[in-house]
């Protein structure tokens, strides 16, 4: 079932947003080369606690995972681009990192998700990277209503297939609200003019997410980690979108003026 949101019910996700989106600039600003990721997991712990929000990620165990997941924030390195299992590992120079990141508060969801660079950046990792948002704006663009699905899906595609990457269908984006994951499923690849009206008061989780060279993945021994299957980089970008009587809105995005630039140092 889907559940459209009234207006309020999007402010409350707002306020959601917005902290999210702050929690992932920290860890784009904390992730820098020396820095393990069990220290970026156990400083994202504290925001949450702080705020007195509640991780979507703790305790987490769908079909696919080996769960429960007992982390609150989904921590990827290079070849792996979803549900990194945070663990000892340091940081680095030129290191791709994805964070993505699930909490509630007051009973309502946001999910972002943002790659960065660890020092040194080269120019193949900084274009997989821009590809990923790019995509993720031309989704966003076509989230208005008497849209369909598909437009978002289409414009996902095309900017991959414009960069040359290849695109993996068994994970994309999704419905969220009251809870992480709702119905309908947003793939990153799609027809035109296809699927779901896109009404006023659907909020979705719009998440490109590519591989340089190959649309097949494998997991980790330890049953979360998703790496792409030949080894080459990867790159992750995501944001909860509201669709409006007017134009999208974004909710997980920091004012303007706060962004955090993908290279780190």
């Amino acid at each position: 079932m889907i559940e459209l949101k009234s207006p309020a019910e999007i402010q409350r996700m707002h306020v959601t947003g917005r902290f999210v989106a702050e929690v992932l600039a920290e860890v784009g600003r904390l992730a820098d080369v020396g820095v393990n990721l069990l220290d970026l997991e156990h400083h994202v712990r504290g925001m949450i606690k702080r705020r007195g929000a509640e991780s979507c990620y703790w305790d987490y165990a769908p079909s696919f995972g080996k769960g429960p997941f007992r982390n609150v924030i989904c921590l990827s390195v290079n070849d792996a681009v979803l549900h990194g299992l945070p663990h000892d590992y340091t940081l680095r120079d030129g290191d791709i990192l994805s964070a993505d990141l699930a909490v509630s508060i007051d009973g309502w969801v946001a999910d972002s998700a943002r790659t960065v660079i660890v020092g040194t950046p080269a120019e193949e990792d900084l274009r997989i990277i821009r590809a990923t948002e790019e995509a993720l704006a031309a989704a966003i663009e076509k989230a208005r209503p008497g849209n369909r699905l598909g437009d978002l899906s289409a414009a996902i595609g095309a900017v991959a297939q414009d960069y040359g990457y290849p695109v993996n269908t068994e994970f994309g984006g999704h419905g969220v609200g009251r809870t992480m994951h709702e119905e309908p499923h947003v793939s990153n690849q799609g027809r035109a003019g296809r699927g779901l009206v896109l009404r006023p008061g659907l909020t979705l989780a719009l998440e490109p997410w590519f591989a340089r060279t190959t649309d097949r993945i494998v997991y980790d021994p330890d049953g979360w980690t998703i790496r792409s299957a030949d080894g080459s980089r990867t790159a992750h970008s995501e944001h909860t979108v509201a669709v409006t009587d007017d134009a999208p809105l974004v909710l997980t995005r920091l004012p303007d003026g706060h962004a955090q630039p993908v290279a780190t140092s």
